[in-house]
Parts: C-alpha cells; sequence; structure tokens
C-alpha cells in the first residue's frame, strides 16, 4: 500500500478488469465532467444506482468477483460492486485501488441473520480514488432504491470527502459500526476473502470448495420488502 499514485493503479488486473471492453465503454459513457473529481462523481452515481445491491447472489469464483461480471449481471454486493468503480475510475484514467473493512451491519435481513449467525460482515469493500492529491474513501454498495425501500440514508460522494457508511439510519436507529479497516489493495485480495469467509461463515458456504453462498435461491429484494412492512 503506497501513498501516491503508482502505475499499478491504472492497470488492469483479473478481478480489475478495466481493459474489458464494456467497462471501457461504460466509462466512456459515464466519466462525465472536466475534473477527475466532476468524473469520479458521475461514475460514482451511475455504479452506485445502475447496479442492484445483492448480498445473496454471492459467486466467489474469479468469474463471479470480476468487475465485468457486474455489469453483465446487473447486480452485485459491495466488493464486486467496488471491483466495478475501480475498474471504471481506471478505464477513465483515474488512479484507483480497493479499500476493505469490517463492519457491523444492524440492518441485515432475518434470512442473512440466520445464516450467517452473526451481524459482522468482514471484508466489506470500497474503492479508494485519487482526487487532487489525496485518496477518497467511496463505497457504491447501496443503490438509492434500496435506501428509499429500507429507510437508509443514502452514500453521496462529492470528491472532496470519504463517502463511508452512516452509523444511523432515517430513523436514528444504529446502521453500521466500523470496527476493523483493513486497509487499500491494489488488487482484490479474492484468496484471502475466500478463506475468511470459509471460515468465518460456514452456514453461509457449507461445502467445501463452493463459491455460492447458501442464499443464492432466495430474494433479497423480496426479504427486505417483507422486513420493511413489518
Amino acid at each position: 500500500m503506497t501513498s501516491t499514485p503508482t502505475p499499478a493503479h491504472l492497470r488492469a488486473t483479473a478481478l480489475i478488469d478495466s481493459d474489458a471492453p464494456s467497462i471501457q465503454a461504460f466509462a466512456a459513457q459515464h466519466a462525465h465532467g472536466a475534473t477527475d473529481r466532476e468524473r469520479a462523481m458521475a461514475l460514482y452515481l451511475a455504479v452506485r444506482d445502475g447496479f442492484r445491491y445483492d448480498p445473496y447472489r454471492i459467486d466467489l469464483s474469479p468469474q463471479g468477483m470480476a468487475a465485468s461480471t457486474v455489469l453483465a449481471n446487473g447486480h452485485g454486493w459491495c466488493v464486486p460492486k467496488a471491483a466495478l468503480l475501480t475498474a471504471v475510475c481506471r478505464a477513465a484514467g483515474i488512479p484507483a485501488r480497493m479499500g476493505f473493512a469490517d463492519v457491523r451491519n444492524h440492518l441485515s435481513t432475518e434470512r442473512m441473520r440466520e445464516t450467517m449467525k452473526t451481524d459482522l460482515f468482514i471484508w466489506h469493500g470500497y474503492t479508494d480514488i485519487w482526487l487532487d492529491g489525496t485518496w477518497r474513501k467511496a463505497t457504491p454498495a447501496f443503490n438509492i432504491e434500496l435506501c428509499e425501500r429500507f429507510g437508509l440514508l443514502p452514500l453521496e460522494f462529492d470528491g472532496e470527502k470519504d463517502s463511508i457508511y452512516h452509523p444511523f439510519d432515517k430513523s436514528g436507529a444504529r446502521h453500521m459500526e466500523y470496527v476493523h479497516q483493513r486497509g487499500a489493495f491494489d488488487d482484490m485480495p479474492l484468496a484471502q476473502i475466500v478463506a475468511d469467509f470459509r471460515t468465518v461463515y460456514s452456514g453461509w458456504l457449507p461445502e467445501d470448495g463452493a463459491t455460492h453462498s447458501s442464499l443464492q435461491g432466495a430474494s433479497f429484494a423480496q426479504d427486505v420488502e417483507k422486513e420493511a412492512r413489518a
């Protein structure tokens, strides 16, 4: 991890595949603005709201975690959505890297709580973007429709301060608590993420070698809707 950008922060990798034609086209379509800050803000909103947050449909295979897969699927969870934002920033010539933290999530669904046996979400992913001489955190996970349905405060990104989860929701109830910062990475540390998930979430990845979560067949949107009505 470095304090200033290196060539790695503009380079494509297998998972941050900024050289993929779909990534290049998305960046060209959405990176509007006269400055890197303005273009990063536009890309952030395009990724945040253009792809539904869905923590049920998790595929931890290299293909399932690649940035371009989020584009193809139209949905993703925090880590691949952060990979997508990192990739489109790099495709637009803006240095970017991935950041990770462990967070305590006070607003998961009942199905997730029963399956994960914890409200601790390890390896929560966000994007570090180099703007005006400093790294700024941008968290594109929760799309605006989800925030409105679940009573969450949407995360905005102005390129001048960090965009990280709010500690409370609209009603003042606990929302997110950052309990451990894992730092920033030039590439997604997928092998370590998978190993730690298998250790911490044994009910979520019930079989050795499985890459899809046990929640794969359920509907996150329906569960959110049901709990929002409760």
